[in-house]
Formats: C-alpha cells, sequence, structure tokens
C-alpha cells in the first residue's frame, strides 16, 4: 500500500517525504506509536499532509475519491494546481 499512495502523490505532481521504518533504527517505536495514533497494526503507511495526520490508505483514497485530497494538498503548500 506505500507503494499505492507514493504512486498517487507523484501522478498528482506533489513531492512526499517517505520515512522507510524498516531502515530506522527507531523504526519499531515508531511503528508502534502510529498503530497507537491510527489504530491499527500494521500502521504503514500513515499519511501527513502539512504536519497533520490524514490516516492510512484506505483514508487517503477516500479522500481523493470524494474530491477532498486536492484541497488538503493545496492548503498545506503541497500542490500548486
Amino acid at each position: 500500500m506505500c507503494h499505492a499512495v507514493r504512486t498517487l502523490f507523484t501522478e498528482m505532481g506533489v513531492s512526499c517525504v517517505v520515512h522507510e521504518l524498516d531502515k530506522d533504527p527507531r523504526g519499531k517505536d515508531v511503528e508502534r506509536a502510529l498503530a497507537g495514533m491510527v489504530g491499527r497494526s500494521p500502521p504503514v503507511p500513515t499519511v501527513f499532509i502539512g504536519g497533520a495526520l490524514v490516516g492510512p490508505t484506505d483514508r487517503v483514497m477516500s479522500l481523493h475519491l470524494g474530491g477532498q485530497l486536492v484541497p488538503l494538498l493545496r492548503q498545506a503548500g503541497a500542490l500548486w494546481l
């Protein structure tokens, strides 16, 4: 699912920052914290836009299909069009 979210943002022209938890020495701690925030395990991908928690893949896709993702990205300055 990480690939799906990254592909969506790339195709929209959004430059995103990706934190690979499996390559981070504190990755397991971060993963546990994210699981508590989103209420599921594994919690990845967990998406933040403009520093605000959006949620996991299903939430991002739901916002996209509902036409609410683009306004969030614009408001955060992540999308120019």
